[in-house]
Formats: structure tokens, C-alpha cells, sequence
């Protein structure tokens, strides 16, 4: 019972700040890489490329993060594993968005096209 309790709310709560964080870097990264390309159709592709892997990876962490739990017997235990798997794709979330930008500001000169 606790563990299809732990996969209801680690489901909702880890779709919930993947799409959300998704969307929202989808929408503020178009200004910044039109800045950087001023091709607008190459933008949107790229864009679009970042949000596609962006997803990708954050689905195939939460399939085998739902694989590898064991047998939950408290609530403490459902809150305990929950919050600590949220707190990992928080983690990697800030890690693809921090090494997409600094990649980003490494490639700045190479991709700035006039």
C-alpha cells in the first residue's frame, strides 16, 4: 500500500517540476540563443533538440529510479524515499541547465553569427 502510495506522489510531484522547469527554460532560452544565432528556424531547432533530451533524460531517470525501490513499510518511509528521488532530479535538472549554459558561453564567440 505505502509503495503505489510513494509512485503516486513521486509521479506527480517529479512530472510536475519536469515539464514545468521544461517549459520555462523552452521559453527563456529562445532569447538567449537568438542572441547567440541570429537564424531564427536554426534557434527553434536547437531549442526544441535541448527540450527533447532535456525530457528524455529526466523519463528514463524516473523509470529507473521507480525500478530500483525497495519495500516501503512507514509513511516516514514514502516521504523519506520520495523527497530524497525528488531532490536527485532537482539535482539533475540544475546540472543539464548549468552545463547547457556554460557551454553556451564557452561556444558564445563561435556561435554568434552576424
Amino acid at each position: 500500500m505505502f509503495n503505489i502510495i510513494s509512485y503516486i506522489l513521486f509521479l506527480c510531484i517529479s512530472s510536475y517540476i519536469t515539464v514545468d522547469v521544461g517549459r520555462r527554460c523552452f521559453n527563456s532560452g529562445k532569447v538567449y540563443l537568438e542572441y547567440l544565432i541570429k537564424d531564427k528556424d536554426f534557434c527553434l531547432t536547437v531549442n526544441r533538440i535541448l527540450l527533447g533530451s532535456y525530457y528524455l533524460v529526466n523519463l528514463g531517470y524516473i523509470a529507473l529510479s521507480l525500478s530500483s525501490w525497495g519495500n516501503i513499510a512507514s509513511l516516514e518511509d514514502v516521504l523519506i524515499t520520495v523527497f530524497t528521488r525528488v531532490g536527485y532530479i532537482i539535482l539533475i535538472l540544475c546540472f543539464l541547465h548549468f552545463t547547457n549554459i556554460f557551454t553556451l558561453y564557452i561556444l558564445r564567440k563561435k556561435l554568434t553569427i552576424k
